[in-house]
């Protein structure tokens, strides 16, 4: 029994969509696999990790009858990237096989049942949801996510803040050596008040990968314990870290004793080249800033220097200080104006980032000692 027969594109962009969620190998073997259920000519396909679900719908799988399945993801999606371009392909179910085939080749891959397969529902209660573009939100995911924690022991760190402030998005990174903040205008206020929940890093990336840099609509509707993303044809739900999230404002410098405008890209390569000869470990770059001029060095274990001079409109009191080059290429990297503009007060203190002339974007972070 011939339970899909498509095109091989017509299934792989959806199992692309899906299959980024799911761990090779996990303590539930089903988590592995991927669901396909076929209803007339749609097929939905649906992957989870318990923590996070992603669903989606396509059309034009044709077939003898309808059905659900549930086959290795990963698997599945190496078999139809493998396979040329424009192939017809079909999925038959045989005997707890799933046999796929695709011109002279032929594959049989291990299922288990489609009903024991775990799915996420949002949960009963109050529902608020605000409406943005995909661009406007993937922008603001990109100013931010670069700085989130990973595998932190403070869990709380581990994710990404989502404020909502009347109608203000506000979205917060740190993991305790520097802290990403990003705000945009939503269309109208939310009612309910000042709402703030902390996104997992895991669908935080998902959605970056996923988002498209368009104008098409993004829903997002939220509880007080998941979230739910639904744009085109994905329908992502997650549940939200559990935890009280530091208190940014108060990182966020009040006062800059000087500042200096840098052209952003001349910067970025000069940190670029510089950071090749940093210590592996701490990956330090040392900051001179004199009246006219910013010079960028670097040195290794190995007494290897690198260093670096850039031509600045400045005329305050010199500053020597350190920072961990990747910290710095980051933001550099994930910001797309002209110039930037670095404010500081001493060689002790954090220091601002921040893009001339737009209060949307701050970027706080540690010196440290060279």
């Amino acid at each position: 029994m011939i339970l899909i027969k498509t095109q091989r594109d017509v299934l792989l962009a959806p199992l692309q969509s899906v299959s980024g969620i799911v761990e090779k190998r996990h303590t539930l073997p089903i988590l592995s696999n991927v669901l396909l259920e076929k209803r007339g000519e749609q097929l939905t396909l649906l992957a989870t990790d318990i923590e996070i679900q992603i669903t989606t719908s396509t059309l034009g799988a044709s077939g003898d009858a309808d059905g659900a399945v549930t086959v290795a993801a990963k698997k599945l999606q190496d078999i139809l990237r493998s396979l040329p371009e424009g192939s017809e392909i079909s999925l038959a179910l045989d005997e707890k096989r799933l046999q796929v085939r695709a011109g002279k080749s032929r594959f049989s891959l291990q299922t288990l049942p489609a009903d024991d397969f775990p799915r996420m529902a949002m949960a009963d209660g109050d529902v608020e949801r605000l409406d943005v573009t995909q661009r406007s939100f993937k922008r603001l995911l990109a100013q931010t996510q670069f700085a989130m924690a990973a595998q932190d022991v403070r869990y709380y760190l581990n994710g990404l803040l989502l404020l909502v402030d009347g109608s203000e998005l506000r979205a917060v990174a740190t993991d305790g050596h520097r802290l990403a903040y990003a705000s945009m205008a939503l269309g109208s206020e939310i009612e309910g008040g000042r709402r703030e929940f902390i996104v997992p890093r895991k669908t935080i990336v998902e959605l970056n990968r996923l988002l498209n840099d368009s104008e098409e609509p993004l829903t997002v509707e939220f509880g007080a314990n998941q979230i739910r993303f639904r744009f085109g044809s994905i329908d992502l739900v997650s549940k939200l870290i559990d935890g009280k999230f530091p208190d940014y404002e108060r990182v966020i410098p009040a006062t800059l004793k000087s500042s200096v405008v840098l052209e952003r890209t001349a910067l970025l390569q000069s940190m670029l080249r510089a950071a090749i000869l940093t210590n592996e470990k701490f990956r330090g770059v040392r900051l001179v800033l004199s009246p006219g001029s910013l010079k960028i060095t670097a040195a290794n274990a190995e007494q290897e220097e690198a260093q670096e001079e850039l031509e600045v409109e400045y005329n305050g009191d010199p500053i020597d200080v350190g920072f961990n080059v990747g910290y710095l290429l980051d933001v550099l990297n994930n910001t797309a104006g002209e110039t930037v503009e670095w404010g500081f007060n001493d060689a002790n203190s954090s220091a601002l980032f921040r893009l001339p002339g737009n209060d949307s974007f701050k970027y706080v972070v540690m010196p440290m000692r060279i």
